[in-house]
């Protein structure tokens, strides 16, 4: 179930491990291709099921997805039903990719400074805080739960408000 207007790409299936519908997917050894997502990665959609040609889509909904099936992925402004991977989130918590093409809660950008009893003498003795790069440490956030879900005992699927 998918509900908004996504955009939709057929690309080609380059590893069949883990591709289920709503996994979260990311591109393969070409842009034409795709393999699972993992964790902290660049997504480019999710794997969909009812928007693939029926000659390239699982029986069911449930079932793998083979090699070099030119599958769905879906992109854009749309609820659509994602694996949450360990975690607790409420309705509006961010999500970023999991393993496997599941999601996790987003966790909060911290800095440590190192703690010493050395005084300093100048500011080249400074520890170096400058951070480089524009992508959190997590990867970016892909979408926002649209409910509240705890799968601290077990993966669960979470509707969740697709951004990135």
């Amino acid at each position: 179930m998918v509900a908004g207007h996504p955009f939709v790409q057929e690309l080609k299936i380059e590893n069949a491990t883990n591709m289920y519908a709503g996994r979260v997917v990311k591109k393969g050894t070409t842009d034409a291709n795709i393999v699972v997502g993992t964790a902290g990665c660049n997504p480019i959609g999710v794997l969909g099921w009812e928007q693939t040609n029926a000659k390239h889509r699982p029986t069911l909904i449930t079932d793998l997805y083979l090699i070099n099936a030119l599958a769905a992925v879906l992109s854009g402004p749309m609820i659509v039903p994602l694996l949450l991977s360990t975690d607790t989130v409420v309705k509006g918590d961010a999500l970023v990719a999991g393993a496997d093409g599941k999601v996790r809660k987003a966790a909060a950008i911290t800095v440590t400074v190192p703690a010493g009893g050395t005084n300093v003498t100048s500011t080249s003795a400074q520890p170096d805080l400058t951070e480089a790069g524009s992508l959190p440490p997590g990867g970016p956030i892909i979408a926002y739960a649209e409910e509240s879900q705890d799968a601290s005992g077990g993966d669960k699927i979470l509707l969740g408000r697709w951004v990135h």
